[in-house]
């Protein structure tokens, strides 16, 4: 792997990583509403775990593979 790619892969993370933390933030204010609107905080989470597996296959892309 090139240190572009590393730091390009890098880059990404992070900003999933703060996507993931906007919507937590999110599903929690929009939870603590009395007047929630359950489909939007449904959404929210779908889209959250979207991000969390986009995350976990990129933080692989960034392990070497071992030879066997």
């Amino acid at each position: 792997m090139h240190s572009t790619d590393s730091a390009e892969i890098t880059r990404q993370l992070a900003e999933l990583r703060l996507q993931h933390r906007d919507l937590d933030t999110a599903i929690a204010q929009l939870q603590a509403d009395i007047a929630n609107d359950e489909l939007t905080i449904k959404r929210l989470k779908k889209r959250k775990l979207m991000l969390k597996d986009q995350i976990a296959r990129l933080e692989s892309a960034l392990i070497p593979d071992e030879p066997a």
